[in-house]
């Protein structure tokens, strides 16, 4: 049973590691959802795409004690694809790959989300945009999620997932400018699962922007 529970723990985990780039936003900070999203894709204007390598350490910090290492490369190509395509996966993360087509893209959300304004926020001494997404199709499993915006740059800066289980992930974001443009350098997460407790971080090496891709397995636009 703890077995299958960490596994879980680890593909919502791994489901959450996505980049998406960073930069400034202009203007009073909005309260609808609607403008929000639309500021946040709307940064790095002249990034057309990218590539880069991520590695991720996942560590539980209860029983089984396992701790995976994953390498990949993290892929974006405007205007709104993102994936992250793992070099080897764990038998238990084999079909994770998949999950990726969404993570980070916030016009992906609205696919299969309901986003609406859930207020202002303070996180780090900053002032943060909440949203909140629900499931337009019920689900047993995951209850809400809260992202947190910058409402001066517009970066997701941390996300929220809350389970009908009790049990919570927390993903924290750091970015870095790298030529003309801000992108993702870190990710830390906390898992609190009923019958786990893990942390995770993922570290983004050089970006080759405005490159052409071709992402493993993934038809690009």
């Amino acid at each position: 049973m703890k077995t299958i529970l960490f596994s879980l723990t680890v593909a919502s985990l791994v489901s959450l590691l996505g980049v998406m780039p960073a930069g400034g936003g202009a203007g009073a900070a909005p309260l609808d959802a609607r403008t929000v999203i639309e500021r946040m894709a709307a940064r790095n204007p002249t990034l057309s795409s990218y590539r880069a390598r991520v590695h991720v350490d996942i560590r539980m910090v209860s029983f089984p004690f396992l701790a995976p290492k994953l390498d990949g490369t993290s892929y974006y190509k405007r205007p709104d694809l993102y994936v992250v395509v793992f070099d080897r996966m764990p038998s238990y993360a084999r079909n994770f790959g998949r999950l990726f087509n969404d993570v980070g893209n916030p016009l992906a959300w609205q696919r299969d989300q309901n986003v609406t304004f859930d207020g202002i926020s303070w996180l780090g001494g900053r002032e943060m945009l909440v949203l909140r997404l629900t499931k337009k199709i019920h689900s047993d499993i995951l209850d809400h999620t809260l992202a947190y915006v910058d409402a001066a740059s517009y970066t997701l800066e941390q996300m929220e997932w809350y389970y009908t289980s009790g049990g919570k992930i927390t993903m924290s974001e750091q970015y870095r400018l790298e030529g003309n443009y801000w992108v993702l350098s870190q990710q830390h997460a906390t898992i609190r699962m009923p019958y786990v407790r893990a942390v995770a971080d993922a570290v983004y090496g050089t970006y080759q922007t405005n490159v052409s891709i071709g992402v493993p397995g993934a038809r690009t636009p």
